[in-house]
C-alpha cells in the first residue's frame, strides 16, 4: 500500500472570472470545490489508476467535514485525524484568462500532542513493504523538520519512503536517504542555488541530490519533460506529450503518483517514468485530476514515440 501524507490539506475553491477588473465586483465564469493537498492529490490519482492507498491528513470543523464529503466523492481512501476548535483552510484559485492567481488560506493549528497522535496513527496503518509519500507544505504551527522527524521514527524498517518538498524539509531528510524524491525544476534550483532550465542540468543536480542521501531522483520540468536518476545511476529522460494546458495546479501530483504506480505495477523505471509523464500531463490538459482513459490515452501516445 502506499500511504500519502497531507499536513496541510485545504478545499480548493476554483474560479474563472472572464476581464477580471480589481476593486470591482466580479463574477465567475464557472467554480468548483475540491479536496486540496499533494498527498491527497496522489492518493487520488493512485486510486484511479488501481494502486491500494490511503490519504492520511489533518480535518477541522465544517470545512473539515466538506473535505471528507469530497474524498468519498472521489472515492478517495482517507483517515482524517481531527481537529477540534480549527477549520480546514479553504485555497481560492482565480483563473483569468492565461493567468492563474492563488490565495492560500493559513494552515491550521496542530498541538504537539495531536501531532503525535497522528504520527502514531502513521505507524499503525503502516507495514512492512509499504511506501510512504511526504508531500507539501507543513503548516505554521508544526515543526519545519517533522518530515526528518517521521523519517527517522520509520528508520530500519522495510518501508520506501518518498517526498515531494522543497526547500529546507526536503535537505533535512536527505540524511535519512528518502527511497525517491520529486523536486521540480524550481525546487531543484532552490535547493542547489542556480538555475535549472534543461535535461542535462536537471539530472546534474539530480547527482548532487544523491550525494547528499537520496537514493532516486525525479525531476520534472513541465513542457521540457523530466529526467529521472535511480539509485543505480542509470539516467532517464522523457520528452512532455503536446497538448494545451489547461489547469497546472496537481500535475506535479499526477506525475509522482503515476511513477509510484508504475513503479509498483512492473518495477520498471521507464515504464514507471511514462506512466507517471502521462498522469501529470493528462492533469495539466483536463483541467482538474485526470481520470484514468485520460492517462492510458496520453500513455499508449507516449510509447508510440519512444
Amino acid at each position: 500500500m502506499i500511504i500519502t501524507v497531507t499536513l496541510n490539506p485545504a478545499i480548493d475553491c476554483t474560479m474563472g472570472v472572464t476581464g477580471y477588473r480589481e476593486n470591482a465586483v466580479n463574477r465567475a465564469d464557472y467554480q468548483n470545490l475540491t479536496a486540496g493537498g499533494k498527498g491527497i492529490n496522489i492518493s487520488v490519482i493512485l486510486n484511479r489508476l488501481g494502486v491500494a492507498t490511503k490519504a492520511l491528513g489533518f480535518c477541522g470543523g465544517e470545512t473539515g467535514k466538506l473535505l471528507c464529503s469530497l474524498l468519498d466523492s472521489m472515492e478517495c481512501p482517507h483517515d482524517m485525524t481531527y481537529l477540534a476548535n480549527q477549520l480546514t483552510r479553504i485555497n481560492v484559485k482565480l483563473h483569468c484568462g492565461d493567468s492563474e492567481t492563488e490565495i492560500n488560506g493559513k494552515g491550521a493549528e496542530i498541538s504537539a500532542d495531536v501531532l503525535e497522535e497522528f504520527i502514531q496513527k502513521l505507524e499503525n496503518t503502516v507495514s512492512e513493504g509499504d511506501i510512504i509519500v511526504l508531500a507539501g507544505s507543513i503548516p505554521p504551527s508544526v515543526p519545519s523538520d517533522i518530515y526528518a522527524r517521521i523519517m527517522k521514527r520509520f528508520s530500519g524498517r522495510d518501508i520506501r519512503i518518498c517526498a515531494d518538498s522543497s526547500g529546507k524539509p526536503l535537505l533535512e531528510i536527505l540524511p535519512f536517504r528518502p527511497f525517491l524524491v520529486k523536486p521540480n525544476n524550481f525546487e531543484l534550483g532552490d535547493v542547489l542555488g542556480r538555475e535549472i532550465n534543461t535535461p542535462d542540468e536537471a539530472l546534474s543536480g539530480a547527482y548532487e541530490l544523491q550525494e547528499l542521501g537520496a537514493s532516486t531522483v525525479l525531476v520534472s520540468l513541465a513542457e521540457k519533460g523530466a529526467v529521472l536518476l535511480t539509485g543505480n545511476c542509470d539516467e532517464y529522460r522523457i520528452q512532455a506529450p503536446s497538448g494545451t494546458v489547461k489547469n497546472s495546479v496537481g500535475a506535479g501530483d499526477s506525475m509522482l503518483a503515476g511513477f509510484l504506480a508504475g513503479l509498483e505495477k512492473t518495477g520498471d523505471y521507464r515504464y514507471a517514468l511514462a506512466l507517471g509523464t502521462a498522469s501529470g500531463s493528462a492533469t495539466a490538459f483536463s483541467g482538474g485530476l485526470a481520470e484514468k482513459s485520460e492517462i492510458y490515452e496520453l500513455f499508449t501516445k507516449i510509447n508510440r514515440c519512444t
